[in-house]
């Protein structure tokens, strides 16, 4: 079997590229002949493995052409088309082979979907946000920093000033939805969802006639005796600092009952919490391989209080593989993994956060969360090679249709 990643970037600089990336090593790793075909330049060392082959499109990012190309090309980019085509043309309507597209919208753009449903594969799309349905891909309106409850795309939705950044930034996304949709028309797709939660929201969002499958992403942790909580007393936050990600609750929680906060990541909200919290320690990017190793040091127990519906987050099990219990959104796809034994599933307010935080602030109780959650996720965990395994059972079903 032959199996053609597509992204934007062949680099694990964020959630989705990190899954392309990993999934296609592990593939490689399973038997399976996996294709890499990547816009932009640049290549994680995990794709330096003899059952990937890596095809550069040696497109450019979007953003980094000005503002006005960036518009046109993130629309529809007629140069990926025709290096889309030209990578693809080897493989077009082999019976071995399907497609998987993970993320085209920094420089590849809707201009591929014609060119990878004449090439005849079948393809399969994992959702990673909401873009197949959402023009800004995550279903929150960040005028109201509330999950957004509008028909996408309906005429309400196109009046919505809900951007992240401004409403004529919205209506670009407008239209490269617009153009996406026409595009999968009539087309069967299968979409691979990362979370219970994820999936109904989307796809009741998404044509009938496509089919959906409910894969974890895959979490790359080496077994190893669990975190001694009675080492760390700050609570962590892992990730880039925005509001929208729950950052400055998780700041205002900790100010409220008095904890220690790590902040592992970075981002515009940074200042604020330096200011409303000056005890708490921002570490910035870290390498990802020190994260755990901070982790087991210094911490008590992760907050993911997200305020729009994630999909994920990766870092909620990446906790529990080390036996540290979650405090998790409600809203987050996340909070799936964690029960009342193993962590805090709560609404994202102040109160709610830190609540869930003075209770862990017990010791016993934290090392008991945390020992619940190390076995809950070593008794069926998310491994590379399981999501390999079931990503290869997927494709060997488009194949036999």
């Amino acid at each position: 079997m032959r199996v053609i990643v597509v992204a934007d970037f062949a680099t694990r600089s964020g959630g989705a590229q990190r899954v392309a990336v990993e999934s296609a090593r592990a593939m490689a790793e399973a038997g399976a002949q996996v294709v890499y075909l990547h816009a932009i330049a640049g290549a994680d060392p995990a794709l330096d493995y003899p059952g990937v082959e890596r095809i550069c499109l040696g497109l450019p990012d979007i953003w980094s052409r000005g503002a006005a190309s960036a518009v046109l090309h993130g629309v529809w980019n007629r140069e990926a088309a025709r290096r889309m085509a030209r990578a693809l043309a080897p493989f077009a309507a082999a019976r071995d082979t399907v497609v998987h597209l993970h993320q085209w919208t920094r420089a590849l753009s809707p201009s591929i979907l014609p060119v990878l449903r004449r090439a005849g594969l079948p393809t399969i799309v994992t959702a990673h946000d909401y873009f197949l349905a959402c023009p800004n891909g995550v279903l929150f309106r960040f005028d109201t920093m509330r999950p957004c409850a509008l028909k996408p795309m309906g005429t309400a939705c196109l009046m919505a000033n809900c951007d992240s950044k401004s409403y004529p930034h919205k209506l670009v996304r407008v239209a490269r939805q617009a153009a996406t949709a026409r595009q999968w028309r009539g087309w069967a797709i299968d979409v691979v969802h990362i979370s219970d939660q994820a999936r109904d929201r989307l796809a009741p969002l998404l044509p009938a006639n496509w089919r959906h499958r409910r894969i974890d992403n895959p979490i790359a942790a080496v077994r190893a005796p669990p975190s001694v909580i009675a080492l760390g007393s700050a609570f962590a936050y892992v990730g880039r600092l925005t509001a929208d990600k729950g950052a400055l609750i998780a700041a205002r929680a900790a100010a409220a009952c008095k904890a220690e906060m790590l902040f592992i990541g970075d981002g515009p909200a940074r200042a604020e919490i330096q200011s409303i919290l000056p005890g708490a320690v921002v570490t910035g990017w870290v390498e990802a391989s020190r994260v755990e190793a901070m982790l087991r040091e210094r911490a008590r127990a992760l907050l993911a209080p997200s305020l729009w519906p994630e999909t994920g987050p990766m870092t909620v099990l990446e906790a529990a593989a080390i036996g540290l219990p979650a405090i998790v959104s409600a809203r987050c796809g996340a909070s799936e993994r964690v029960d009342a034994s193993s962590g805090c599933v709560v609404e994202p307010t102040i109160e709610a956060v830190a609540a869930a935080m003075a209770r862990l602030q017990d010791i016993d109780v934290a090392r008991a969360m945390g020992g619940e959650a190390y076995a809950r996720f070593w008794a069926n965990p998310p491994t590379p090679e399981a999501h390999a395994k079931a990503l290869l059972a997927l494709y060997a079903e488009a194949l036999a249709r």
